[in-house]
């Protein structure tokens, strides 16, 4: 692990990091196990990968908890999976608390049970003086919800006559994200070598680089997280340019929220 965290060039982190934690399920087939056993033993994943992200000075961590599709799975499962988030927030403040992590969350959060969301607005107003960095939890979040409620936000806009719709600009519509607060992902992880984004950060991953690792999430440590980051650190990221004008100043308003 030393070996790989020393590769690493601490002056070009991602700021925002986004992970999409999958496989749990698939991972306890492979042991013979019901699926809520690899929910279980998920935290350990999600613990390394917090700590990682803080001890190597990522700004942002985001998480993909849970998407609004996941409602359509085994009652059973739902029913574990929020009871398992109400103990694993309240089981991680002492360590969040330790290293000045801040806990927020993106998401329909009031479509959530009351146990869980209970729990949640704990965890964020308990740590919200933390400054070493950011854990967004996504929660019952769509990207395509998201972008939703941004459009709706500004057509009412338009239609109280605030704002006119040949006026409007990409920044505008970030400005309306749940997201609005946070700088886009720069680098968004998949797990359990799975190719897609599932409806996560539509809008705001753009411009993000893309790693696919086929570890299952109740396997992901520290190495891989390192070894992500370390293969974003070999991209070049154009931005719509050539690799002979990289050498040029980027307008920053040419780009939706540029990291």
């Amino acid at each position: 692990m030393s070996e790989l965290l020393n590769k690493i060039d601490k002056n070009r982190l991602p700021r925002h990091v986004g992970v999409i934690m999958d496989g749990n399920g698939r991972w306890a087939e492979t042991q013979g196990k019901p699926r809520v056993f690899g929910h279980n033993n998920a935290i350990e994943a999600v613990r390394e990968t917090v700590e990682g992200c803080a001890e190597i000075g990522i700004e942002c961590l985001s998480l993909y908890a849970f998407s609004t599709e996941n409602w359509s799975r085994p009652v059973e499962e739902v029913g574990a999976l929020m009871e398992l988030l109400v103990n694993t927030i309240a089981g991680e403040m002492e360590t969040l608390m330790k290293n000045s992590i801040r806990l927020r969350a993106v998401g329909d959060l009031q479509g959530l049970p009351s146990p869980t969301l209970q729990a949640l607005e704990f965890g964020i107003e308990h740590t919200k003086d933390n400054d070493r960095m950011d854990l967004v939890l996504a929660l019952n979040y769509s990207g395509k919800w998201d972008i939703l409620n941004a459009t709706r936000a500004l057509a009412n806009k338009v239609a109280m006559g605030q704002i006119k719709p040949e006026n409007i600009q990409a920044s505008d519509l970030s400005a309306h994200l749940s997201t609005s607060n946070l700088p886009d992902p720069e680098l968004i992880i998949r797990t359990s070598n799975e190719h897609r984004l599932s409806n996560f950060f539509l809008w705001q991953a753009a411009y993000a680089e893309f790693y696919f690792s086929p570890v299952f999430w109740p396997e992901f440590r520290k190495p891989d997280l390192h070894r992500a980051i370390l293969d974003f650190q070999g991209r070049e990221r154009r931005f719509g340019k050539t690799s002979a004008q990289l050498g040029q100043p980027t307008n920053p308003d040419t780009i939706s929220k540029p990291l």
